[in-house]
Formats: structure tokens, sequence, C-alpha cells
């Protein structure tokens, strides 16, 4: 039999890597009800949220990303990279005027900022309509979660941000309930 140049260099892979999903879902999720118990009132924002922010929110998810990315994986890719880098610049709001290296937000530029990331969660929400029912719940209330983060900062609504805060509890609660929901029926063998 002759075998040509490419059948020879060619060779079948098989990813037997694990599914890093769960890992960024938690790390989303629970900085996420954290960050938005604080939000609602339940306790001040302090080094507890930032460190998650920086190494679950952020770093964990970072890593997922590029884990995604190896697995081919573009939505996955640029949802855990992307938010990581968000709690990453988030921490880096808060701290950078208290290191005296930047002056502080006002309320029209953190508008503007949750605005540009509610708009580009609206748009990965499209992209979730593709997988399942609680990956796209995840997506659909953090959307939410921006804009009403954004229109509070616009309007100075104490309410609203409030409000914001009891939505943003339920979005990091789907977003631990879908990755421990993937981490339990794979270790369980359930479709």
């Amino acid at each position: 039999m002759v075998h040509t140049e490419t059948q020879r260099n060619s060779m079948l892979l098989i990813d037997t890597t694990s599914n890093p999903s769960p890992l960024g879902l938690l790390g989303f999720g629970m900085t996420t009800v954290l960050l938005n118990l604080h939000n609602a009132g339940f306790f001040p924002l302090d080094s507890m949220i930032m460190a998650m922010g920086i190494f679950y929110g952020g770093t964990a998810q970072v890593i997922t990303g590029i884990m995604e990315w190896k697995k081919r994986n573009t939505f996955g890719t640029t949802a855990f990279t992307s938010y990581g880098l968000f709690w990453l610049s988030l921490v880096a709001i808060w701290l950078l005027p208290k290191l005296g290296l930047a002056d502080s937000p006002n309320n029209i530029s953190m508008g503007f900022y949750l605005l540009m990331w509610g708009i580009f969660t609206a748009v990965m929400f499209v992209g979730s309509l593709k997988l399942d029912i609680y990956v796209q719940i995840v997506f659909a209330s953090l959307a939410l979660l921006f804009f009403l983060l954004a229109i509070s900062d616009f309007s100075e609504s104490a309410g609203l941000k409030l409000f914001a805060g009891y939505e943003g509890i339920l979005c990091g609660c789907s977003a631990i309930f879908a990755a421990l929901r993937q981490v339990l029926l794979e270790l369980y063998s359930k479709k």
C-alpha cells in the first residue's frame, strides 16, 4: 500500500484532559455571590472580596480560559478569560486609587464600564443558546446584573444597587449550581 506524505504525517489526537468549565463557573459564581452580598448590604467591601476577585474570580477563570483554548473551545476561552480579566480589572479599579496610582472612577465612568460588560454578556448570552439551559441562565442573569449595576451608577440609585445585589446573588448561585451539576454528572456518569 502506498502512503502519501500527508497520510504518514497525520495522526489522531484524543483529548484526555478534564472539563475545565466547572472551575471557571465556580470561580465566577462564588466571587459573584460574595461581591453581591456586599452590594445587598450584608457587609462592606473588604480584602476578602478583593482576594477572591484576584485569585478565584480572576486567576482561576483565566487559567480555565487557557484550558478551554487547549480544548479548541472558542466560546469557553472567550468567556472565562474575559470574566477572569473582568475580576482582575475590577480589583485594580478599587486598589489603584488607594495606592495613589490613579483617581477613583466617578459614577458615569463606572456606569460605562458596567454597560460595556453588559453588552458583551448579552452577546455571549446569544451564544449560550447553543448550550444547556443552566449556562443560559447564568449568562441571562449576568447580563441583567451588569445592566442593573450600570443604571444604578448612572442614576446614583442606592435602591437599584441593593436590588442588583440580590439579583447578583441569584446569578452567582446559578453559576455555582451549573458548575457542581457538571462535576456530579461527570462523576456519576450521567448524561
